[in-house]
């Protein structure tokens, strides 16, 4: 099952053990989790490849490759002779002035910050509208080099929709396992590729213990747990992208959202791993990890400047995030506190609110995890641990249309009016009558 000729191995996160490459997650001599190394010289030698007639940067190798996230394939876990099957990745990064005069109160910070605040939009990533397809990219590359023909994950729903479509487009056979919960949009979006979906009476936590179990007596490539590994590689790209997408700079700030804690350490390593190789300049980025109230275990060991995690029982709309005792907890707190960053979550009302928000000033509809992002960011913006002149990203991992039945009952059903002009224009003068008079109200609450 191993591949020697890789320049990558596993190794022991605590210990150092090498343990070469195979499916598995955890060190048998200290029980720490392993994590993918490089070998940094061989990567700079492939990047240097090629005429000597014409030397070209390897910013400019990098430049002249398709737009997908395989662009940056030396940095990724991939078995020899992989060939993608799909252009994932290589998603948006673009301003954001509407949303940052909103976040920011004061009239002049709000200009300044209008400048300097960015999205990086990965609710349009190929196939499933979410982050998770970058990291089962990678996971399934790995499966198939290890022989698995039945791949599976436990999940809070995206993770669910990128494995069953990527195991489609591949011919493998898979097992999504979920809490029973799951908003109908992510259910639904799992089911249509033709995945086994075994729905659990439980919360995630539970969820992924079984799977650990299933994945010791049945030789399935679980994405995130022999897998795992593998699997959390692919959010590296998320942070490559955001500093070729800068112009191979570094930002000030990142906000990220957090469920297991992987992608905000994750674009830490990708960040780092841009310095080691002269991609970019070196330069603190401060990491801003975004939760919801309601399941909020990293961002609490945060704010109570805790190392260690307690776990807490979901109760929250962002069922995204909803993960009690996060895998990769510990590591987040680190990547944050290191940083000079910090963490804040917010309520559901907020979470409706940010979402309505990114929607109505950017065009952007974005899942409950996105409105946790953006409702965080503004609460960083008022306690000025985000400063307007900084450059700062957030990140919107997933899609709004998978989440829509948290918007139930937001916006009422209007009635329909008969095709007629002196209709319209009745409905146009009823319509401005009903602003004026929201306004007038406002205007008074706030007197």
């Amino acid at each position: 099952m191993s591949n020697h000729d890789a320049h990558y191995e596993l190794r022991c996160r605590e210990c150092g053990r090498s343990w070469g490459n195979q499916p598995r997650s955890i060190c048998d001599e200290c029980f720490s989790p392993l994590e993918i190394t490089y070998d940094y010289d061989a990567v700079r030698a492939s990047l240097a490849q090629g005429s000597s007639d014409k030397p070209k940067s390897s910013r400019e190798r990098i430049a002249q490759r398709p737009p997908n996230m395989w662009r940056y394939s030396e940095l990724l876990p991939l078995p020899e002779g992989f060939e993608p099957r799909l252009p994932v990745g290589f998603t948006p990064l673009f301003g954001a002035p509407r949303l940052a005069q909103h976040l920011v109160g004061n009239t002049n910070d709000a200009k300044v910050a209008a400048q300097n605040l960015y999205l990086k939009n990965d609710a349009v990533c190929l196939p499933t509208l979410s982050f998770k397809d970058r990291v089962v990219a990678v996971a399934l590359a790995q499966a198939q080099a290890f022989g698995f023909d039945t791949v599976a994950c436990s999940s809070t729903g995206n993770l669910a929709n990128a494995v069953a479509a990527h195991a489609a487009r591949l011919g493998l056979k898979a097992w999504i396992f979920i809490p029973s919960d799951l908003e109908p949009a992510k259910i639904l979006g799992t089911q249509v590729f033709g995945a086994n979906v075994v729905r659990i009476a439980g919360n995630y936590d539970q969820v992924n213990r079984l799977c650990s179990q299933i994945a010791e007596e049945r030789r399935w490539g679980f994405v995130n747990v022999n897998l795992r590994p593998y699997y959390a590689e692919g959010s590296k790209t998320v942070g490559f992208e955001i500093a070729e997408q800068l112009g191979w700079r570094l930002p000030d700030n990142v906000v990220v959202p957090m469920a297991g804690g992987s992608l905000i350490t994750k674009i830490k390593k990708a960040f780092d791993e841009l310095v080691k190789l002269n991609l970019v300049e070196d330069k603190q980025v401060k990491f801003f990890g975004a939760q919801a109230t309601g399941c909020s275990p990293i961002s609490t060991a945060v704010k109570t400047g805790s190392s260690e995690i307690d776990p807490q029982k979901p109760a929250t709309i962002a069922r995204s995030l909803a993960i009690g005792n996060p895998a990769d907890g510990h590591y987040a707190i680190k990547t944050i506190k290191q940083s000079g960053g910090w963490s804040e979550d917010v309520s559901d009302p907020e979470v409706i609110d940010s979402i309505r928000l990114l929607a109505a000033t950017e065009g952007i509809f974005t899942e409950t995890a996105g409105g946790v992002t953006v409702g965080t960011a503004g609460k960083l913006y008022r306690q000025d641990r985000i400063l307007p002149e900084e450059t700062t990203v957030l990140c919107i991992t997933g899609n709004g249309l998978k989440t829509t039945d948290v918007l139930a009952g937001v916006y009422e059903i209007e009635r329909p009016i008969a095709p007629k002009l002196a209709e319209f224009e009745k409905y146009l003068r009823e319509t401005l009558d009903s602003v004026e008079v929201a306004k007038e109200a406002a205007t008074l609450v706030g007197a």
